[in-house]
């Protein structure tokens, strides 16, 4: 078994780690906007939705960020 202390977990932030994504999803009936990188875009995704769903209030944005655990220095 490896001790916590022998790793670190960490946001991959090396150039070609894949970019942080948002999404976010309607809570009334389950439809999500597109993943993207900035969240404007899904955030533009859920004020149309509202727009044409008056009673849809709420809603819950996913965030997808790649990590990497790599051994302690």
């Amino acid at each position: 078994m490896l001790g916590r202390s022998l790793l670190v977990s960490e946001p991959d932030r090396a150039a070609d780690a894949p970019a942080m994504t948002h999404r976010i999803r309607c809570d009334t009936c389950g439809q999500r906007s597109p993943r993207h990188v900035e969240f404007g875009r899904v955030q533009d995704w859920q004020l149309r939705h509202a727009a044409a769903n008056p009673t849809h209030h709420g809603y819950t944005e996913t965030l997808t960020r790649p990590w990497v655990v790599s051994p302690r220095p």
